[in-house]
């Protein structure tokens, strides 16, 4: 399998409507960053893909992705974030997890709700992308207006010591073969969903020793497909991932000046929670919301 998208040389940059967005959302603009607030509604537990780095978790005590303190139902997400826009200046609501935000049902019902209940308000999402070529259409028609795709690597050599598995199609496919279905779909579905009018902005992992070399080369297959921002972040070493050793400040920095050559680069991510809320570093984020956790896998 071929993969390199030839179609993503003129991906749509959505220069006008990515300048809105800077203006607004915190995720995309690092001076409002810490003044103002953005809501994560943990309602997407299911994931399709094996990051050998991720583990999934429901508790109230780790502060990474992948982790929530309860799973919500699309209504309880709705009443959530009643709750938190009128404790404080909520601007953006998202789909974050803990698993894959298009690989669940509930992700496309609340968003639905939310345009209904909350018209101004900024909906986002975040996805590894392998659905993305399947939902852009969708995504685009609910009105949501930012979509972060997670891809930590362009060559499938790199991709499959990273992920453990895809399941796609009512299959599972694993090493090089996975890798390739995964990063075909990212890279197409970047460019479909950036020509219907959504920003995104690219997510990577730096993973020292297997593809910090390689960061500046997804940076540059990404912004022909279309992405407008790229976020570089530090592995947490976690799961199979747990021996290797996280990127230091210099690495991060070396990394981050090369990806700005090509496109701009978020430097204020916290690598948030699935439920987390408020303005980042500024308020304790509550994540029990008195509900029980429901099962979650």
């Amino acid at each position: 399998m071929e993969n390199k998208n030839k179609g993503c040389a003129n991906g749509n940059q959505n220069g006008s409507k990515f300048a809105h967005i800077t203006k607004v959302h915190p995720c995309f603009n690092e001076k409002l960053h810490d003044k103002v607030g953005r809501a994560h509604v943990p309602i997407a537990p299911k994931c399709n893909i094996g990051c050998n780095f991720c583990i999934r978790s429901i508790n109230t005590d780790e502060n990474r992705p992948g982790v929530a303190g309860v799973v919500l139902d699309a209504d309880g997400a709705i009443e959530h974030v009643k709750e938190v826009t009128a404790d404080g200046p909520i601007t953006v609501v998202g789909v974050a997890g803990p698993g894959d935000s298009l690989a669940n049902e509930a992700t496309f019902e609340f968003f639905e709700k939310l345009g209904k209940e909350n018209p101004d308000l900024i909906k986002c999402m975040s996805t590894n992308g392998l659905l993305l070529p399947k939902y852009a259409e969708k995504l685009a028609e609910l009105g949501v207006n930012t979509v972060t795709v997670t891809v930590n690597a362009v060559d499938p050599e790199i991709g499959k010591d990273i992920y453990a598995f895809v399941h796609y199609d009512g299959k599972v496919y694993k090493g090089k073969e996975g890798a390739e279905i995964l990063l075909k779909n990212q890279l197409e579905g970047i460019k479909k969903v950036t020509d219907l009018g959504v920003i995104v902005k690219v997510n990577s992992v730096l993973i020292p020793g297997l593809n910090d070399k390689h960061i500046v080369e997804i940076a540059k297959k990404v912004k022909e497909c279309g992405a407008s921002l790229m976020n570089v972040l530090p592995l947490i070493p976690l799961n199979k991932m747990a021996d290797y050793e996280k990127p230091d400040c210099m690495m991060m920095e070396t990394v981050r000046g090369e990806v700005e050559e090509i496109l701009p680069v978020f430097r204020a991510c916290t690598q948030c929670r699935a439920d987390a809320y408020g303005i980042p570093g500024k308020k304790h984020e509550d994540h029990h919301l008195g509900i029980t956790p429901q099962s979650h896998y």
